[in-house]
């Protein structure tokens, strides 16, 4: 039987659904889709793509600093965009936050709702080896 552990983190928001912030499981940890919630909130923060995108990484960080791991860990993520045209946008952002060398393989998918009619989502995979 494999082994995972639960990954919760009070500053991102809570699962709007029957699934965990994030699972580790070996040297992985698999962070779930974030949106751009306020988690003192539960509500979609205003602003634009750019804002957005800085509240659903922080989040993803701070999943991950549960963890005891940072963006540098992550080796994967996975981006729903409600619209490509806010792709320019999103992409510098996202580059501010992820600016190690190698950043981490990614897919952006163009998407036609998400959960609370959010414009984002983002879900990532790190890898923690095992003398970290």
């Amino acid at each position: 039987m494999r082994k995972t552990e639960k990954i919760y983190s009070e500053h991102a928001p809570k699962a709007i659904g029957p699934y965990s912030q994030g699972i580790k499981a070996g040297e992985y940890v698999f962070v779930s889709g974030q949106l751009p919630i306020d988690p003192k909130t539960d509500q979609l923060i205003s602003g634009d793509i750019e804002a957005m995108t800085h509240k659903v990484i922080d989040h993803l960080e701070a999943i991950l600093a549960s963890a005891h791991l940072t963006l540098e860990h992550v080796v994967k993520t996975d981006v729903f965009l409600k619209d490509l045209a806010q792709f320019p946008a999103f992409n510098r952002t996202y580059g501010e936050r992820f600016n190690h060398s190698p950043p981490p393989a990614r897919q952006t998918i163009q998407v036609a709702k998400l959960p609370l009619d959010s414009p984002i989502e983002i879900s990532c995979i790190a890898y923690r080896p095992k003398n970290h």
